[in-house]
């Protein structure tokens, strides 16, 4: 994996200032009246562009490897199963789902490099699986069950991009671009199909593109090439609290009362195993 090479607050600024902007993603989702592919092939459209012209005034070239190509397949799949995921459940179930991908990293970890958890990890993923129970057992009389399964489907994506962007042949920026650029080609026709394209709607998509995927992914991008894996999906765990918190404020979404019970177990659980690992390892 390759070495963290900036200072020591860098990479945690870039997520933070990334999660920031993710967070608007929930609001803007629930804004747009269009299907979830629509959104994301739109969405994707405006970011691509926004990220094309960063990585130009900033000379950064366009990789393209094995790697870099796996990350833009595991980018594209997390982008078009979150947004569809906001269309079949609660904001607040699609985007605590998808945190569920520190989980999934030590999966993956144990999967693919014999990596075996130790206590803490498996202590985290029984009580996150518990959290997981939470929500479907919510969703199974409210009807949002396909889009928690495709929430769930989007943190297994979301931690692959994690643990690529890390190899030392990978590259973050690339990897966007080019996931981006895939849901630009493949999923904007359905956008044009859309019946609704009134400038309200133009200008929540407009900001989803520029800002809640540009510009965030731009700060992601930066942020886990000078971050390890699981430090960087703790910092970006504020987007799972500020995401709900301004659909309900400005659309008035509802958090049901066992998925807010799995909502506060997951996110307690991920933070908590990152601040135990984090003490173990400077110990």
């Amino acid at each position: 994996m390759k070495e963290k090479t900036k200072g020591r607050f860098y990479g945690p600024a870039m997520m933070l200032c990334a999660a920031l902007c993710f967070s608007l993603g929930g609001v803007l989702c629930k804004w747009i009246p269009w299907s979830g592919v629509a959104i994301n092939g739109a969405r994707s459209t405006v970011a691509v562009l926004v990220m094309g012209l960063f990585m130009a005034v900033t000379h950064h070239p366009l990789k393209c490897n094995k790697t870099v190509l796996m990350g833009a397949f595991w980018t594209f799949g997390m982008t078009t199963c979150y947004v569809i995921a906001n269309k079949l459940t609660t904001a607040a179930n699609a985007i605590v789902l998808e945190y569920t991908s520190p989980i999934w990293i030590v999966l993956l970890m144990l999967v693919f490099f014999g990596r075996k958890p130790n206590k803490n990890e498996l202590l985290t993923i029984g009580v996150t699986a518990i959290g997981i129970l939470c929500f479907f057992f919510d969703s199974l009389s409210g009807g949002g069950l396909l889009g928690d399964f495709i929430a769930l489907l989007s943190g297994l994506f979301y931690a692959n991009v994690f643990l690529l962007n890390s190899y030392e042949d990978g590259d973050a920026m690339s990897s966007l671009v080019l996931g981006l650029l895939a849901g630009a080609v493949f999923l904007s026709p359905f956008a044009v199909l859309e019946a609704d394209h009134s400038p309200t709607v133009l200008l929540a998509v407009a900001l989803m593109g520029a800002i809640q995927m540009g510009a965030a992914y731009i700060f992601f991008a930066l942020g886990t090439a000078h971050t390890q894996p699981v430090a960087a999906s703790l910092i970006a765990t504020v987007e799972p609290v500020i995401n709900p918190i301004l659909v309900a404020l400005l659309w008035g979404e509802v958090i049901q009362p066992l998925s807010l019970v799995g909502a506060v177990i997951v996110i307690g659980a991920v933070l908590l195993y990152n601040v135990r690992s984090s003490t173990t390892a400077g110990a």
